[in-house]
């Protein structure tokens, strides 16, 4: 039986991935919910979807409705993935899965509870090429590997506003930056001994460039770079005792080149033909409901919480980025100094 989706925006990403469910037989699209009706029929309309809701909570209430691929900004998705929780749904969350560690466990914890499948979708974890990346660190086609650098960047920041606004979720780590993270963690694992950052930041407050370096245990050092202010190749490059190795587009990987010191190419591999790359994630989740599993096994709870950690350990932060709930609690904290200033000097008097 196929899955049943409903899709909770109506952005460029739900685009994307309606298009794509609507090219697989494990699944299908069965509602979308916006916050204006209007934009939610003209996507249905659009990708022959059944149903459209004028408010997300309509959507929940459909019975039909078996998983949620949620398409919203990062600061709105720990309510919404609650939310989804308590109707009994299934859950499919973009990146940046949470703003804060502290959200990401709550609703694994909840989802557990519940015995619900949560999964973030880095769609770059359900990409077949990923089995041959993990493999290099073991096979060593050109020896050892001791260096990596990777990049991505887009200039998305004057043209999306959830990128620009810090109560959004906004800034370059947690659009693009988690890639870069996300490819070092599959090539070079996660035992991290160091990391060093640096980053500049909008009048906003929001990161628009930066850099980090991971030092790991075993001495390979890691140089990741993202942006949302210019284009980049995208590459991943590994550097080795007897070669290099470069992949092609770290954001969906296309292929993987292997060179010996001369600058020879020894091995080429070509990733698969595929729909659009968003496939792997929908039929991951599809196979990990029919098999009644609470987590994908290739992105696994504790692959999402472990970046959480380090997305919060870069500092990227540092420059005085507060996301929304962030504020909240600062703004509670200076409450409750001052009612206790307030009493203290009452009993003063």
């Amino acid at each position: 039986m196929k899955l049943k989706i409903g899709i909770l925006g109506t952005g460029r990403i739900a685009e994307k991935m309606a298009h794509t469910i609507s090219l697989l037989e494990e699944a299908e699209v069965v509602a979308v919910a916006a916050r204006d009706l209007v934009r939610a029929r003209d996507f249905a309309t659009q990708y022959n979807i059944s149903k459209a809701y004028g408010s997300y909570s309509d959507l929940l209430a459909d019975l039909e409705v078996e998983l949620v691929y949620i398409a919203t900004v990062h600061s709105v998705h720990y309510e919404q993935m609650m939310s989804c929780l308590q109707a009994g749904k299934h859950i499919l969350c973009e990146k940046a899965f949470t703003c804060t560690v502290a959200e990401a466990e709550a609703v694994f914890a909840e989802a557990n509870k519940r015995k619900l499948l949560v999964t973030e979708a880095v769609w770059t974890r359900f990409m077949p090429l990923v089995k041959e990346l993990r493999q290099l660190r073991f096979s060593k086609p050109v020896g050892e590997i001791w260096g990596l650098t990777a990049n991505l960047a887009y200039p998305v920041y004057e043209t999306k506003e959830r990128v620009r606004l810090p109560e959004l979720g906004g800034g370059a780590l947690l659009d693009v930056g988690i890639y870069p993270l996300t490819f070092a963690s599959i090539v070079l694992g996660d035992d991290i001994k160091e990391i060093q950052s640096s980053a500049i930041y909008s009048d906003t407050g929001v990161d628009v460039q930066n850099s980090i370096t991971l030092h790991y245990e075993a001495g390979q050092m890691a140089v990741l770079n993202s942006s949302v202010l210019s284009h980049s190749d995208r590459r991943g490059v590994l550097y080795c005792t007897g070669g290099y190795i470069e992949v092609e587009n770290i954001n969906n990987f296309e292929s993987i080149a292997i060179f010996d010191n001369n600058h020879k190419q020894l091995e080429f591999i070509q990733r698969p033909e595929q729909l659009t790359g968003y496939e792997y994630e929908v039929q991951a989740v599809a196979r990990a409901v029919q098999n009644g599993w609470l987590e994908c096994p290739e992105m696994p709870q504790s692959e999402t919480v472990r970046m959480m950690h380090l997305l919060d350990d870069t500092n990227v932060r540092g420059g005085g980025v507060l996301y929304s709930e962030e504020i909240q609690l600062d703004i509670n904290i200076i409450s409750l100094f001052y009612w206790l200033f307030c009493l203290c000097a009452a009993f003063l008097l």
